[in-house]
């Protein structure tokens, strides 16, 4: 009459295994979230200087009491943002023939991360009043733009 043992527990062979499993499972899974939290702040940053093309318009077709204020605060953005480290207004051409040299509103992101170095998104105003997003110093394999934006 034996006494027969029950297994219990793990062997060092199977722990090993699944700390293996857990080890590439994070390797795919941090570089796409990395992915995912810069596309996001690029979309957040362009949401936060997008609903001040409305009164940019406004100002610049009507412009209250004849003065025109082309700021961060004028055309009712808040600056900076989480998202923008600064929002830089630049005025329409004065003469309506041609749009600004700069971009009428461009926000420079806040801590872009894999994004790219000194990244900017740009709306710019053409003479008709539409108004074009383009971005700069954002890495070229990442496809962080904001949708519409190049």
């Amino acid at each position: 009459m034996g006494i027969r043992r029950v297994q219990k527990g793990f062997t060092l062979i199977e722990l090993m295994i699944v700390v293996a499993i857990i080890g590439i499972l994070a390797a795919i899974a941090i570089p796409a979230y990395q992915d995912y939290v810069a596309k996001s702040k690029a979309a957040a940053a362009y949401a936060d200087i997008a609903g001040g093309k409305t009164n940019y318009e406004l100002m610049y077709v009507n412009p209250p009491g004849g003065t025109q204020t082309f700021t961060a605060t004028g055309i009712g953005l808040q600056s900076p943002t989480g998202n923008c480290s600064t929002i830089a207004v630049n005025a329409p051409a004065t003469d309506g023939s041609t749009p600004a040299t700069a971009p009428a509103i461009q926000c420079t992101i806040a801590s872009p991360g894999r994004i790219g170095t000194g990244a900017t998104i740009q709306l710019i105003r053409d003479i008709s009043g539409t108004y074009t997003c383009t971005t700069t110093g954002f890495s070229t394999t990442g496809g962080y733009q904001p949708p519409g934006c190049s």
